[in-house]
């Protein structure tokens, strides 16, 4: 203040004030304060005199730093903690809960010559609520840590990190402070850290002007972030030698392993006096260094590089954070130790998006969409730019496939909240490796020994830290679900079984409903498999989100895709056999209910897409009919629909019903003949039972829908097509059917002999030997029990003669 006096005061979050603690008669130069949490005692460290000082006004015999416990409820009795020419630096502890009428307070003093001790105070309450300090000695005081050069307090979570050096390597140690008033040494990891510091060095105990200016001194820039997810990460730097480049290491202990990168700078004139920040975004971890570059890094999957964000230029420019002296005190907060300020710190949606628009390297894109769907997984506005974006750029993205991703990543963002080291089990990325290059910059990765934990009992960041040391101590590290074994399955239940003629034998009712036509006890047990599978497909489908036929803008037919039912079924039974395998402790009933919702928010996510593709290139929900030819939008959404299908078959995904209707459709209105029949050929395009039949329907017999309904036709499956020609009314289609019942016939009778045609057996005469001959022998095999076709009545004798004659009459003009 302006009349040479020191206030102390505590700024409210609340009422945006600060609160007035106390104040001293003079100006003094305050090192460190911190106040209970009762707000009863205020201990306070500060400088008496500078040497230059003490030695002109005589003073030896007087220290050069006081430590004070003062009580200020109301203000009261002055206690001296300590007197000494060392710094020291004090913090109280708060208990995990909130104690406003508690009588014991505990705090920390950290000396300068290496050491850490906590002072425990007890008050007690006088009249007119006064508080004071009950013992009128000496105060009981316990060792916490000796020799440390470096410390870190963790106020949150009431956790202090030190570092003790030991030769070649130094050791990481954390104490835990409890809220029943005890300590305990929890963690320790040996690491390769010279440390060469004859100062201690402190991160989160107060900002030290003094300490921070001497950044080329090479003072040890260290700090240690913890994220939700277990994760543990150490961020170190040294201020570098070389002008041209920079170097730091993220340490993820919770993984065994560290990156080491080196950064060539762009503009070294900007670099004096300057040193990597980190900051913590509890998923990422930050390096910034201001006017150079930017970079996140997954704190979870640091493993690819595709989940690491390197920004540079105006990209990496933050306005308000362009000093040199920054420190991340909070997850998500960042301290300007230049103009006290501090700001909370949030990565942008927009300014993530318009990164990925502008992007032209794919590292940068990957980075970018992974950022966006970890970050802002509940937006669904910047959910549709990202579909808009993908639909952009399918054909630009030359090392992943962004559908893929979206998905991938999308329902890994959805699903990991639901289990405990569900997040280890589920696939976060289609890309087994990543061989993407970061320009100007390199990074060398190292395995490190894993931290050693000693804790009994303990919840929380604890409990999950060690399941993660466990992962990676038994190799688990690569437990994550792939399609490999999904795909091999469903390709040999497929070729062995053919689904489409034991379903139409099966499925007479509903999927319970199964007959069997066999008592060989290998078709019984494919049969109860595939029952279970589409008992699986069953439940799935029922979970998908209802899409109302009137505000549904896709006109997605639910009908009954058994090649895809197999797959939705089959993905349910591997995942969760993969899943109770690995999370015994979850139960049977919320794995099932993890499985069906992760593959039916898999369906919806792949509807989602087409739905926000249909509104974007306008096309409406009754575009679906073939009287005229598509426009540019729907080519555009067929291409898409196209680029959907890969990358299902890439990952070995199923498709939501009615998926292969709608793409054959918009096939049918937008290719020419010969390019749709090569789609076709090529299992781009699948034929559908619904698509086909509106087809037929639509379209009338000239010669060009001809050829092009024969073309369908011919190119059925064997069930499919036998279904799909009774509804053709046409002279081509009968002269088919009726060939393929006489060779059923011929194929029925065999070797047995058939009795000699009797003409009388004739429903109308015909004066035509040869079909004579024909047709009364097939009408023998008919009244002797084989018809192929019982159940249709008008394919008999009588149509193949009608047939036949009609054919011979077309083919001779008349």
């Amino acid at each position: 203040g302006n009349q040479r006096s020191t206030h102390i005061g505590l700024y409210d979050l609340q009422t945006k004030q600060n609160e007035h603690l106390y104040m001293f008669e003079r100006d003094l130069r305050i090192i460190s304060c911190s106040v209970n949490n009762e707000r009863t005692l205020l201990a306070v460290s500060f400088r008496q005199y500078t040497e230059e000082e003490r030695v002109s006004r005589l003073l030896q015999s007087v220290s050069k730093y006081l430590t004070l416990l003062i009580e200020i409820h109301p203000i009261n009795n002055v206690r001296v903690l300590k007197a000494v020419d060392s710094c020291v630096r004090v913090q109280f502890l708060y208990p995990a809960e909130a104690r406003d009428t508690s009588t014991e307070s505990r705090l920390l003093l950290v000396s300068e010559d290496k050491y850490i001790e906590q002072f425990d105070i007890h008050v007690v309450a006088e009249e007119e609520h006064k508080v004071v300090i009950q013992n009128s000695g000496q105060l009981p005081r316990a060792r916490v840590a000796d020799d440390l050069v470096w410390a870190q307090w963790d106020m949150m979570e009431q956790r202090l990190f030190y570092i003790v050096p030991k030769e070649s390597k130094s050791t990481l140690k954390c104490v835990q402070f409890y809220p029943d008033e005890s300590f305990n040494l929890i963690l320790e990891s040996h690491m390769d850290i010279s440390v060469n510091d004859t100062q201690l060095k402190l991160v989160n105990f107060g900002y030290d002007y003094c300490q921070d200016q001497d950044v080329a001194s090479k003072s040890l820039n260290l700090q240690i972030f913890t994220s939700k997810a277990g994760g543990l990460c150490v961020c170190y730097s040294l201020a570098s030698d070389s002008p041209e480049e920079i170097t730091y290491s993220i340490y993820f202990l919770h993984k065994g392993y560290n990156k080491t990168f080196t950064v060539s700078l762009e503009r070294t004139e900007c670099h004096r006096l300057k040193e990597v920040a980190f900051m913590n975004l509890d998923y990422y971890v930050a390096a910034y260094l201001p006017g150079q570059f930017l970079h996140l890094l997954n704190i979870q999957h640091p493993d690819l590089l595709c989940y690491s964000l390197f920004l540079t230029g105006e990209d990496a420019r933050m306005d308000m954070l362009q000093n040199c002296s920054i420190r991340s005190p909070l997850v998500s907060t960042v301290l300007d130790c230049h103009t006290g300020s501090m700001y909370a710190l949030s990565i942008s949606a927009g300014a993530v998006l318009r990164f990925l628009r502008n992007s032209k390297r794919d590292s940068e894109r990957l980075a970018a969409l992974h950022c966006a769907l970890l970050y802002f997984r509940h937006a669904e506005d910047l959910e549709m730019q990202i579909i808009w974006w993908i639909s952009e750029n399918l054909s630009t993205c030359n090392s992943f496939d962004p559908i893929q991703e979206f998905i991938i990543a999308s329902l890994y963002c959805q699903m990991c909240p639901e289990a405990h080291n569900l997040g280890k089990l589920l696939p976060y990325t289609s890309l087994l490796d990543w061989i993407g290059i970061i320009p100007g910059v390199t990074c060398a990765t190292d395995i490190i020994s894993l931290p050693v934990l000693e804790f009994q009992n303990s919840k929380g960041f604890w409990e999950k830290l060690n399941s993660n040391l466990e992962s990676v101590k038994y190799a688990e590290l690569h437990l994550h679900y792939h399609s490999n074994v999904l795909r091999r399955e469903w390709r040999n239940l497929s070729e062995e079984v053919n689904v489409r003629s034991i379903l139409i034998g099966l499925l007479l009712c509903s999927f319970g409903d199964f007959y069997l036509f066999t008592n060989q006890r290998e078709e019984r047990r494919t049969a109860t498999y595939l029952r279970s599978i589409f008992e699986n497909a069953k439940k799935v489908l029922s979970h998908l989100d209802t899409w109302d036929s009137e505000e549904r803008l896709v006109p997605l037919f639910q009908e009954e895709d058994y090649q895809q039912q197999l797959l939705m079924g089959l993905m349910v039974a591997q995942l969760k056999d993969h899943l109770m395998r690995h999370l015994q402790y979850v139960g049977k009933t919320k794995i099932d209910q993890i499985v069906l919702d992760y593959v039916a928010n898999l369906l919806n996510l792949v509807h989602r897409i087409m739905k926000e593709v249909w509104r974007r290139y306008q096309l409406h929900s009754h575009i679906f009919c073939f009287d005229e030819r598509g426009s540019a939008g729907e080519f555009a959404v067929f291409h898409i629909m196209s680029r959907i299908l890969e990358a299902a078959n890439g990952m070995c995904m199923p498709l939501p019903p009615g998926f292969h209707t709608l793409h054959l459709g918009l096939g049918v209105r937008c290719l020419p003949l010969h390019t749709l029949l090569h789609y076709i050929d090529n299992g781009v395009l699948h034929l559908t039972e619904t698509c086909v039949r509106k087809l037929l329907k639509d379209l009338d017999n000239t010669e060009k829908n001809e050829k092009l309904k024969f073309s369908i036709i011919v190119r059925l499956p064997e069930a499919l097509g036998q279904k799909i020609r009774q509804f053709w009314n046409h002279p081509i289609n009968a002269n088919f059917i009726a060939r393929k019942y006489v060779k059923l016939l011929l194929e029925n009778l065999g070797n047995r002999q058939c009795s000699r045609p009797s003409p009388e057996r004739l429903s109308v005469p015909v004066e035509f030997l040869p079909l004579n001959y024909l047709t009364n022998m097939l009408a023998e095999i008919e009244n002797q029990g084989m018809s192929p076709h019982e159940k249709q009545d008008h394919v008999n004798v009588r149509f193949v003669e009608e047939t036949a004659l009609k054919h011979t009459m077309t083919l001779l003009g008349l």
